[in-house]
């Protein structure tokens, strides 16, 4: 079909007048409504935008119809849908891209495709051409065929479920029955070009939905070449390249309609509009999300991420909610607290003489300078704790076993069972079909088809591990970077700060030498996280295009196993650091551990007496909360900023001025690895509330409260920021669920050996059974504490600036250990009370896990992943499928023997003949 362009109206009427009068019986009618349009034209319009029979919604004035309507899907004849649109303008390389775009173009409409060109001149920028695409039935019918894309063939007649008692308490969380089941259910079956009449074909300008036409398009365009026939560049194909070298600007399937407003057009769906209604505000927090809807109009591989983040978020609110528990546990018991009345006490803390915590720059000081931070710790390290972690370490398992549940269910339900087999096969990526040369035979489909040779491959993998390789030793070089400014600021805030309570009044008594340094290195890490995510982030999509994966699948679960692996050393690395070296590996003074020898002179960093978990509780809290709040600024308020710029320049009425494409146009592209980064993003967020939330209980509510607002701002971008994104297949989250079954191990790992080994709970229990005299918590302080002799420290530990105070006194100082005192036998070694604590700690770790694994993998066995009801309706649908089947090749066959009898006599021979044809011809 020729191309139609903006100087070209009038001719095109006239042969869209012919065409139909010769085609329908009803020309004067159509010819009426285009002399209408015909006159808009003249009048500044853009050319025709429906036909007579679609007419305008009630409401609008009669001077209406004669006004071009711009806000529409489909071609100048109001027919033909729009399935896709390209964009380009001239430059200085145009005659070369011309040549590009003649080819590519030519080739489109040998595929069938039919194209309608928008001159520039008819676009606002007078810079911008649209090509306009459109799928008719033959192409669509054939590609639904090759990509076995599942149709309606009857309606279904299994009880989608059951009343749930008291299920009037959901009201309020509902939505309309029309916006959560926009389209009955029916049976499916792989579309059959042979078997037309089999499916439920009304009206073939609608059977297949945007979602599917846009898929089967991309499908062209990707693959479809721009070169001549005969040459040997056969590189040179699919939309991707022409994108990438500037001969189209764009490619996207258009929006039905504006958000804020129903489309114009009653044949037109007003699907965005009811997605941005009933979905994508923020007052719609407290609602159940619209997934088949979003599912039609997106795809589902977009559906199944927000039934994800949905479900995610719903499981949330039990663990915040047992976390808030905890932590209010910790509130109560805040007066219950021994340890940090001892502290704080002025006759036993005060009178406590601590040795000094680095060399030279710090003094010696006393106890109850920390009885701040003694009771912080308190609130996150109490009997409470013990139980939120073992809680969480059977929430999680419940959360990924119920997933399997849902995920099954929506596999059902959305007919993605079965498309397992036929991604791997038919979508193979259009990059890995240009780029792999070698060709081989396919053993299962006996096609020849492209492969990478075994050479190139291992080639390709060892680059890729070694550049991983590279990034991560990066970001360890980075994190022992990190420590050593630890290590040397804490010597700074220790000489400025030396006595809180006397030389700085107003701020003093909340701030220490450690929450100084603690605060300030979690900042300036989280500014070096974000600078090797930016940074990585391209590193990643480099060297897993290098690799040249196969399929679309294979290439994001590539990619995934990258990008966490980074992510995970990366954000985890200093929360790993704080939880189990700091203050593991200090020695005790007269023999200090240093990071680097002690030419170095920075010296291994000690835990406050009240515990090292209250600074790991710091280091998540800024990790994760300043990740939260500046993606959520990258998301939410950047967009903003963005539509009240272009606001400001007019475009308040876009609808009046602008065409359905070029509103579009403008949006931002959503590319293939827009769900990757979403995914990516909650990912870590998980690992955060599982790895480490026995030292923050309060960490799921943070998650809580940050998902319902992800949740309404990806629909918002989805639906107002975003171009509408190809849609495509996905039947679960793919590599993502074997990493969150990984980190769902990990936790536990990790949070038994947090109680041991971080907190002070194992220690304050040895001590309560087995060392107390009063079977009480009174004297555990004292007890906790070796005695050093002051006399005997090293001349390059004591501080430059020795108060004469501390000499009258007391000629000791104490250290967090438990070491012999001097004067003993076995001066400055392990006390039996160290080995018993060390003994109960691994004893806790041991019981801790297998309790939790064991409880993990019993409620696993307990829970089947496919719920029995899918099992039941999957079977009973199969089995009705292949009885309707059967009965439509039966009638079928009866009526080509009925007509074969009718038309003329036949021999016996001919007659058994034209018998096997029809009957080998049905099987």
């Amino acid at each position: 079909m020729r191309r139609i362009t903006g100087k070209e109206k009038d001719e095109t009427l006239i042969e869209l007048q012919s065409a139909t009068d010769s085609q329908t019986g009803d020309g004067p009618a159509v010819l009426t409504a285009y002399r209408i349009n015909l006159h808009s034209d003249e009048n500044g319009g853009n050319g025709v935008s429906s036909s007579s029979d679609r007419g305008t919604l009630p409401g609008h004035a009669e001077t209406d119809k004669l006004q071009p309507n711009k806000d529409t899907v489909f071609f100048r004849d109001g027919v033909r849908r729009i399935d896709f649109v390209l964009s380009y303008v001239d430059d200085k390389d145009g005659e070369k891209k011309q040549e590009r775009r003649r080819e590519f173009e030519a080739n489109l409409e040998k595929a069938g495709l039919e194209l309608e060109t928008e001159d520039k001149t008819d676009s606002k920028d007078q810079k911008t051409y649209f090509l306009k695409i459109h799928a008719p039935w033959d192409v669509l019918a054939t590609y639904a065929d090759v990509l076995k894309i599942k149709v309606p063939f009857k309606e279904s007649d299994i009880p989608h479920g059951q009343e749930v008692p008291l299920e009037w308490l959901s009201h309020p969380f509902r939505l309309p029955d029309h916006i959560m089941r926009p389209q009955p259910d029916y049976f499916t079956y792989p579309f059959d070009k042979n078997k037309t009449d089999f499916f439920l074909i009304n009206d073939k300008d609608s059977f297949f939905p945007p979602s599917t036409r846009n898929r089967i398009v991309f499908y062209i365009l990707a693959r479809c070449p721009y070169y001549k026939q005969g040459r040997s560049d056969r590189d040179k194909t699919g939309i991707k390249r022409l994108l990438s070298n500037g001969t189209y600007t764009t490619a996207f399937p258009l929006h039905d309609c504006r958000y804020w407003k129903r489309a114009r057009n009653a044949e037109c769906e007003s699907e965005r509009y009811n997605l941005y209604k009933h979905w994508a505000r923020f007052l719609c927090f407290y609602k159940e999300q619209p997934l088949n809807l979003i599912r039609k109009y997106y795809g589902e591989k977009i559906g199944i991420y927000f039934a994800w983040l949905g479900f995610y978020t719903e499981m949330l609110f039990f663990a915040a909610v047992m976390g808030v528990i905890c932590f209010t546990y910790g509130v109560l018991s805040y007066d219950d607290n021994i340890s940090s009345k001892e502290i704080c006490d002025a006759y036993i803390g005060g009178r406590i003489l601590m040795c000094p915590l680095c060399d030279k720059k710090c003094p010696f000081w006393k106890l109850n300078s920390t009885c701040l931070s003694s009771w912080q710790s308190h609130l996150f390290d109490n009997e409470g704790t013990v139980f939120f972690a073992i809680f969480m370490g059977i929430w999680v398992t419940l959360f990924l076993e119920f997933w399997k549940r849902r995920q099954a269910r929506l596999e059902y339900e959305w007919d993605l069972v079965d498309f397992e087999e036929e991604q791997q096969q038919l979508q193979i990526r259009p990059e890995f079909e240009i780029r792999c040369t070698n060709r081989r035979l396919n053993k299962i489909t006996q096609e020849m088809e492209p492969y990478l040779p075994v050479t190139s491959k291992c080639a390709r993998f060892c680059l890729s591990t070694a550049t991983v390789i590279f990034w991560i030793s990066l970001i360890v070089a980075c994190i022992i970077g990190v420590i050593a400014y630890r290590l040397a600021v804490y010597a700074a805030f220790a000489s400025i700060i030396k006595d809180p309570l006397r030389k700085i009044q107003v701020v003093g008594r909340f701030i220490t030498p450690q929450l100084a340094t603690s605060v300030t290195a979690s900042c300036i890490n989280f500014v070096i996280i974000m600078i090797l995510n930016f940074f990585y982030e391209r590193v990643a999509i480099w060297i897993t295009d290098m690799e040249i994966p196969k399929t679309h699948l294979e290439y994001e679960n590539r990619l995934t196993m990258k990008m966490f692996l980074f992510q995970f050393v990366n954000y985890y690395s200093s929360c790993f650091y704080v939880a189990f070296f700091k203050g593991k590996f200090v020695g005790y003074p007269g023999d200090y551990s240093y990071m680097f020898g002690k030419w170095s002179k920075l010296r291994n960093e000690e835990c406050d007496p009240g515990g090292c978990l209250i600074e790991l509780t710091t280091q998540l809290v800024i990790v994760m909360a300043g990740k939260q709040l500046w993606g959520n600024i990258q998301e939410a308020l950047l967009p903003v900023i963005r539509n009240w710029w272009s606001s400001r320049k007019g475009r308040h009425h876009p609808e009046n001025h602008y065409s359905r494409w070029e509103q579009d146009h403008v949006l931002q592209n959503f590319t293939q690895l827009g769900l990757f980064y979403e995914y990516l993003e909650m990912v870590v967020q998980f690992g955060f509330i599982t790895l480490f939330v026995a030292s923050f209980p309060l960490a799921p509510l943070l998650a809580l409260f940050n998902n319902i607002l992800e949740v309404r701002v990806d629909a918002w971008k989805f639906t107002t920021q975003f171009r509408r994104p190809v849609a495509s297949k996905a039947r679960n989250i793919g590599a993502w669920q074997e990493i969150l079954n990984a980190v769902a191990i990990l936790s536990v790992v990790t949070n038994a050996f947090i109680m041991a080994f971080t907190s002070d709970m194992i220690p304050r229990m040895v001590y309560l059974y087995a060392y107390s005299k009063e079977a009480s918590m009174r004297g555990y302080v004292n007890n906790s504490l070796s005695i050093y002799n002051i006399s005997q420290i090293p001349d390059r530990n004591m501080p430059e600036e020795r108060d004469n105070w501390f000499e009258n006194l007391t000629a000791t100082c104490r250290y967090r250990d438990y070491r012999y005192p001097p004067g003993h036998q076995k001066e400055y070694t392990q006390t039996m009370q160290f080995w018993h604590i060390l003994a109960a700690k691994m004893a806790f770790i041991i019981i801790m896990e297998h309790v939790v694994f064991v409880v993990k993998f019993f409620v696993a066995w307990m829970i089947p992943d496919v719920p029995s009801g899918v099992k039941a309706r999957f079977k009973r649908e199969r089995y009705l499928i292949q009885e309707y089947l059967h009965n439509y090749e039966v009638e079928k066959l009866k009526i080509q023997l009925s007509a074969s009898f009718i038309t003329e006599p036949q021999s016996e021979m001919s007659l058994m003949s034209d018998k096997h044809e029809v009957l080998s011809e049905c099987l």
